[in-house]
């Protein structure tokens, strides 16, 4: 499929032609005669890149790469800006900005064909089949930067089941990768009462947010089994994010998506029923324990954890799980639940 390229021009000829040799280069063109425009068009054509005029009547180009900047659907969209001057003022701040490339006008045909196809490889390989996902995120940063690979300065941690990773409050030196077991990360009020936030789970990271932040963690994490993880120091995955831009913009959009989700799960958590919040967890549950090698699925949850997850008494919890078990969803065997209708547990709706 071609690339889509959004170019952002207020000088008409100058729109046109950018626009035809983009065209013959087999790129799907769309433009807009100003800033307003361009912002609108960035939103909602999402383009695999954009040029942009800096100097404009209305929005001048700075402007709009701060307001898409602010944008997670379009933060990490590669963003090259097109200017008449050449002045070191306009590249640093520009570039300070988050832009990724430079062109200044009048240019050759080659300069703009190589500055589109470098700066969509690069993002290409950032991107990758899925990028969503954090395993990716750190792949894709070894392949583009093997001088800083982090796989190869991360050690590998054992830790047994109950034992604590890092506790609220304590420092982040590094970023986890669980690569067997599972572990809860949770949160203490000051009654003592512990609420889940997370149960993570094989390729899983933990740990991200104060290390972008730079400050300590604000949440305990905690081992439900035996588990293996590989730690990244700290120091070289800030590096990376804090210089390399495209890393940068592509770590914001995955954080972006964490927050959509804890969104939900809090428009969840206020408006949904007991039995829907219960139903989720499980089936939260069946998806972190669910692997290829067998359709059938059980995990060990204790009702406190159970209860925690879902934002409920320990005693609402057991009712839940009594009713699925009776309706033929759920069995319970000394502590662990098997997964028998997975299915009818996603389509609770209240």
């Amino acid at each position: 499929m071609a690339a889509k390229i959004l170019v952002i021009e207020d000088h008409p000829d100058v729109r046109d032609n950018i626009a035809e040799i983009l065209e013959l280069s087999s790129y799907k063109v769309i433009t807009a005669a100003d800033g307003k425009e361009g912002v609108r068009l960035a939103k909602s054509e999402r383009p695999d890149l954009i040029l942009c005029d800096i100097m404009m009547p209305g929005l001048d180009g700075y402007e709009v790469l701060y307001i898409l900047g602010k944008n997670h659907e379009t933060a990490s969209i590669p963003f090259v800006f097109l200017t008449a001057k050449s002045e070191k003022e306009d590249f640093r701040k520009g570039m300070s900005m988050g832009a990724d490339d430079y062109l200044v006008k009048p240019f050759e045909e080659i300069d703009l064909l190589n500055a589109i196809e470098n700066r969509l490889r690069k993002y290409e390989q950032l991107k990758g089949a899925s990028n969503e996902s954090m395993q990716h995120f750190v792949s894709e940063v070894n392949a583009q930067y093997p001088n800083i690979d982090l796989s190869e300065k991360a050690s590998t941690k054992h830790f047994k089941k109950g034992e604590i990773v890092y506790k609220e409050e304590d420092f982040p030196h590094y970023l986890y990768q669980i690569k067997k077991g599972k572990v809860k990360c949770y949160k203490i009020n000051s009654e003592g009462k512990e609420f889940i936030i997370d149960i993570l789970g094989e390729g899983d990271f933990m740990g991200q947010l104060a290390l972008i932040q730079d400050v300590n963690h604000t949440e305990f994490a905690q081992t439900l089994e035996d588990t293996e993880l590989q730690a990244f120091p700290r120091q070289d995955f800030q590096s990376i994010i804090y210089q390399k831009t495209e890393v940068a913009a592509q770590f914001i959009k995955l954080l972006s998506k964490d927050l959509v989700d804890k969104e939900k799960e809090l428009m969840a958590m206020a408006y949904d029923t007991v039995r829907k919040r219960t139903a989720d967890a499980l089936v939260k549950m069946y998806d972190s324990y669910k692997n290829d090698k067998s359709d059938k699925v059980s995990f060990p949850l204790n009702r406190n954890d159970l209860a925690s997850i879902v934002g409920t008494a320990t005693e609402s919890a057991i009712r839940m799980l009594s009713e699925f078990k009776k309706d033929g969803w759920i069995s319970v065997d000394r502590g662990d639940i098997e997964i028998l209708e997975i299915d009818k547990l996603r389509q609770v709706r209240y």
